[in-house]
């Protein structure tokens, strides 16, 4: 896949702190490095990377998080020097979360309250036109399509690693889009997508792996033009990342300080 330019829980002494309020404005006004250092730290505060787990290399990681290997590199560098990220050379070298990631650096590295706000608001856009693109798809999808999308769906239930995993579900939505020819309409859907990918932070592959089954479940739905199930499972699919997004699990970490209960 080629790249895009979309600029857009700790384990320490303290963990419940590191999912205060952040200071970074939008994807939009964060430079490209800033933007990967927030998605990094998220993941790495809301427990999606662990404590001395070994991220991709500086190539996987720029392309799935849709930026140049430089900004990746240079983000990944930075976190290092805050004490996020830990770099080691050698056979059995690379990038890892350290095993006492900075308290202080993640607590930085948070989206603000008030931005999640636009993101459920890309999530709700997101739902209108997919269910649409569903609908259309099961109409017009050709058997090439069709095969398209399946190994499509093959290759995320192979990945192994959350780059490799993101870049064939970002290839198969696309495909949708193209499945369902309805022309211009779909590029304001691929400007959603993006804009919403742009968001997108490290997730556990096992997780990642558990949402292809509705994509699994939508190809099948498309292969015998059945509408009502194509549209039904696009549906469930997205409106599930209003939960399991990083703006559904900021909420729950938020929502928990606030009434003094304790974190699941």
């Amino acid at each position: 896949m080629s790249s895009r330019t979309v600029d857009g829980v700790a384990h320490d002494d303290a963990p419940a702190d590191t999912l205060g309020t952040g200071v970074l404005g939008g994807v939009a006004r964060r430079n490209a490095i800033d933007a990967v250092r927030l998605r990094i730290g998220m993941a790495i505060s809301l427990g999606m990377l662990q404590p001395g787990e070994r991220l991709p290399d500086q190539e996987e990681v720029a392309r799935g998080l849709s930026v140049s290997p430089m900004t990746a590199r240079r983000a990944l560098m930075s976190l290092a020097d805050d004490g996020v990220l830990v770099r080691r050379r050698g056979r059995s070298g690379g990038t890892f979360v350290a095993d006492q990631p900075c308290a202080e650096a993640l607590r930085r590295l948070v989206v603000p309250a008030a931005e999640t706000v636009e993101v459920h608001g890309l999530i709700d856009r997101r739902l209108l036109m997919e269910c649409a693109l569903a609908h259309f798809a099961a109409l017009r999808a050709t058997d090439e399509h069709i095969r398209h999308l399946d190994e499509l769906t093959r290759r995320m239930a192979e990945a192994q690693s959350w780059s490799v995993y993101h870049q064939a579900d970002d290839e198969f939505h696309r495909a949708v889009a193209e499945a369902a020819a309805v022309g211009n309409a779909a590029a304001e859907y691929l400007t959603v997508l993006e804009q919403l990918y742009g968001y997108f932070i490290p997730y556990p592959i096992d997780q990642l792996h558990l949402a292809n089954h509705d994509h699994i479940g939508l190809v099948r739905a498309l292969a015998a033009r059945d509408c009502g199930t194509a549209v039904d499972l696009s549906h469930q699919h997205v409106d599930r990342l209003h939960r399991t997004m990083f703006v559904g699990l900021l909420e729950a970490h938020r929502s928990a300080d606030s009434t003094g209960n304790a974190r699941p």
